[in-house]
């Protein structure tokens, strides 16, 4: 029998981590005022603030950053891969 090769690849694309829950211990902000003030479920914020999102909302990603008057830099990081990953 002949040896198949697929053309899928797995690689190591880096990682990108949240860092809300750093951002808002240092701003002195709770899960309760970003729900009410970003207009969500407590529920939405308690996971972003846990670092478990599994699919990112844009449009929240805009309301937290604008009630916290930070960047997305202080929500999201992006880690690189080790150079012999790439």
């Amino acid at each position: 029998m002949e040896k198949f090769h697929s053309v899928y690849e797995t690689k190591d694309y880096g990682k990108v981590t949240l860092k809300l829950s750093d951002t808002m211990d240092r701003l002195g902000v709770n899960r309760n005022f970003l729900m009410t003030h970003a207009r969500t479920q407590f529920g939405v914020i308690d996971k972003w603030y846990d670092g478990r999102v599994e699919k990112m909302d844009l449009d929240l990603l805009a309301r937290i950053c604008f009630v916290l008057d930070c960047d997305i830099g202080d929500i999201l990081e992006y880690e690189r891969p080790a150079k012999d990953d790439r």
